[in-house]
């Protein structure tokens, strides 16, 4: 849904990685299996599955009545330098 860069947090506090993510805006995963899809960091992966494995299993509704779609979740990966927000939801 939405990519950010803190290049001044990077600066002051990130040593320099040559590579931190491959993801492009506008990419969807599909999860089969609870498996992390190919292309989707683990990071990332580590942050969504929680939601995706109880979405998975009929749940929802998050936090009570969080999101509008009660079998969505919107959640970003926990790199605080290159935050990735994610919609996730149920494709039937």
């Amino acid at each position: 849904m939405r990519m950010a860069r803190y290049e001044d947090l990077m600066a002051k506090y990130e040593n320099p990685i040559e590579h931190a993510c491959d993801l492009q805006l506008g990419q969807v995963f599909y999860v089969e299996d609870l498996q992390k899809p190919e292309g989707l960091c683990d990071s990332a992966w580590e942050t969504l599955f929680p939601f995706v494995k109880t979405l998975s299993e009929g749940g929802g509704n998050f936090f009570d009545g969080w999101m509008k779609n009660p079998h969505s979740a919107m959640l970003s990966c926990n790199d605080g330098f290159r935050p990735v927000s994610f919609y996730v939801e149920v494709v039937e």
